[in-house]
């Protein structure tokens, strides 16, 4: 299961200024970030034509070949009915992409709760923690029985267990961003007269942003790999039921297809997370260059 992470990328960041877009993109032009990313994905995609198609290497050969699934992917009559050209194929994202966003909404709010609460109570972090780790290790598909029984419907099984992973996620990144808090400001927000409420409100909730901000990174990117198992196991439609659907029938184009899909949709919702978090951070980044 996915653990805890310390948030380096933030702590450890350069302050974020107001800068303009241009001067930002100006920035990245002259760092060798972007051109590095391009040379690793071009390196991906030329050894995958030169295994499969090309060389028809060992067990590669048996893959599907990058020049017909990027064929299928732009064909406007596709073989096997799924292409950029089709209403199913972006019925497939939509279905996906709420399942998704529903089950990390949900788990943002209980998850981050839960963790401050743990953090903030020695009481109810006692009660809650042993069930957290007796619970955590189950893998998803474990869940699935339950989900089936316990929950109505088709699509509140899957966004509950597309929920799961995300929700462990949360729960202990906001829990280790409380507990690494420094007590000197537990007591000095006590010898200021700060109540409970206030001591939750202005020290533990800022002190433990940093934290929950990138559980919110890998929550995102446990939503979308347990969205998969979950469509696959009670959905009617969807990204990863498309995958089951083509493996089951062997079109194999479609399968790298909806798989490359989620890659990019995973890859913008992150992206998406980190904007906001470098956002709301800047108070933080301000702080830390002018200590």
């Amino acid at each position: 299961m996915i653990e805890a992470v310390a948030p380096p990328s933030l702590t450890d960041a350069a302050p974020v200024t107001g800068a303009p877009w241009s001067v930002r993109l100006r920035r990245l032009l002259r760092s060798p970030r972007p051109y590095l990313a391009v040379l690793g994905i071009g390196t991906f995609f030329l050894s995958w034509y030169l295994l499969v198609d090309v060389l028809q290497f060992w067990r590669f050969r048996e893959l599907p070949g990058f020049v017909s699934s990027v064929r299928e992917w732009l064909n406007p009559n596709p073989v096997y009915g799924i292409s950029l050209f089709t209403s199913d194929y972006y019925l497939h994202i939509w279905s996906s992409l709420y399942r998704v966003f529903s089950a990390f909404a949900l788990a943002t709010i209980l998850g981050t709760t839960i963790g401050i609460m743990m953090g903030w109570s020695r009481i109810f972090s006692g009660l809650t923690f042993p069930i957290l780790e007796l619970v955590r290790p189950i893998p998803v598909l474990a869940w699935i029985p339950l989900a089936i029984i316990l929950l109505p419907g088709r699509e509140l099984p899957i966004i509950g267990l597309t929920f799961l992973a995300a929700f462990f996620v949360m729960i202990l990144n906001t829990l280790l961003g409380v507990r690494s808090i420094d007590p000197v400001y537990f007591r000095a927000a006590r010898s200021l007269g700060f109540s409970e409420l206030g001591i939750l409100a202005h020290v533990i909730v800022p002190g433990a942003l940093p934290y929950i901000f990138v559980g919110l990174q890998i929550a995102m990117g446990a939503c979308w790999f347990s969205l998969v198992a979950s469509e696959i196991a009670s959905g009617q439609a969807g990204l990863g039921y498309e995958i089951w659907q083509a493996y089951y029938y062997v079109q194999f184009e479609t399968m790298v297809i909806i798989m490359a899909t989620l890659g990019f949709l995973g890859y913008i919702s992150s992206a998406l997370v980190r904007l906001v978090a470098r956002r709301l951070m800047r108070w933080r980044s301000r702080a830390l260059a002018g200590m």
